[in-house]
């Protein structure tokens, strides 16, 4: 397996731009064959503008499905996402806001609905991280906002979308390999993915009588914008490196995984974590 060396690199800011990213990110694959798995369905995306949420929505673009873009604020990044979305032939709604409001994720389904008149897939997958060295550095501002754009957006958003899906309609979420290993610098970001994995489980089997499929990914790490907005540029220059394969992975590497979930190829899954990390074993 071939080894990735990253450049050091830093952005002084999330949640950070690919833009600015050196290698760019591959967010699909010259060999990924679509095969309409998603033809005609509507999926919402969250942090879609880049990194895992880009690759997840071309992906489903290339299969067919018309998509809800929901960003921050890097509009850059997010044109460049409509962009490769409309040369798959759907169409495509944007939304630049922050996920963790009711109000924003009301009318964010309210116009989808005017729209399409459906939802079929939700992917919550914004999120944010800022690393300490101690428990005592974590502000409690800092603790609050990463849970409230971590966790609480998706349940937010989740109980704007749910009174809209039907039968077969899947949810998605992405949590993370610190979820299951930790992190000794990302106390509060590896705790609200813990949340975002017993959440995934909870509403899969409540949601279960409804035919309304739960599951959730959990990536280890993947080169995407948070990294250099995240780390020093010396941490930057290694990353991956403690993986098994020795590198990180790409965003296109990870979304072939939520194309299986949100289509009917997994029709029987329902409250799994699929874990895409370059070869670490944890515990499911």
């Amino acid at each position: 397996m071939a080894e990735q060396t990253l450049p050091a690199q830093h952005q002084d800011h999330q949640p950070g731009s690919e833009t600015e990213m050196h290698p760019k990110p591959v967010y699909i694959s010259n060999d990924y064959k679509a095969a309409g798995k998603l033809k005609g369905k509507v999926a919402i995306i969250t942090g879609a503008d880049s990194g895992i949420g880009r690759a997840v929505a071309v992906h489903y673009a290339k299969e067919g499905a018309n998509i809800v873009l929901l960003y921050l604020n890097e509009h850059d990044d997010a044109e460049l996402t409509r962009q490769e979305i409309e040369r798959c032939g759907v169409e495509v709604l944007m939304y630049a806001g922050d996920a963790a409001g009711a109000e924003f994720c009301s009318k964010v389904v309210t116009e989808t609905l005017a729209k399409w008149g459906r939802v079929d897939v939700l992917v919550n997958n914004a999120a944010e991280q800022h690393p300490q060295e101690r428990l005592e550095d974590i502000s409690e501002a800092q603790w609050e906002k990463t849970f409230r754009t971590n966790i609480f957006a998706m349940f937010q958003l989740t109980k704007a979308v749910l009174p809209h899906l039907q039968s077969g309609a899947a949810i998605i979420n992405t949590t993370s390999i610190t979820a299951y290993k930790g992190n000794p610098t990302l106390i509060d970001y590896s705790s609200t993915k813990g949340a975002i994995t017993a959440f995934t489980r909870s509403l899969a089997v409540n949601l279960a009588p409804r035919s309304i499929r739960v599951n959730g990914v959990a990536p280890g790490p993947i080169w995407t914008p948070l990294i250099p907005s995240t780390f020093s540029a010396e941490k930057v220059a290694e990353f991956g490196a403690e993986t098994p394969f020795g590198r990180p992975g790409q965003p296109s590497e990870v979304a072939p995984a939520y194309v299986y979930l949100a289509c009917s190829d997994s029709s029987y899954v329902s409250g799994q974590i699929i874990h895409i990390n370059g070869g670490s074993v944890v515990n499911g």
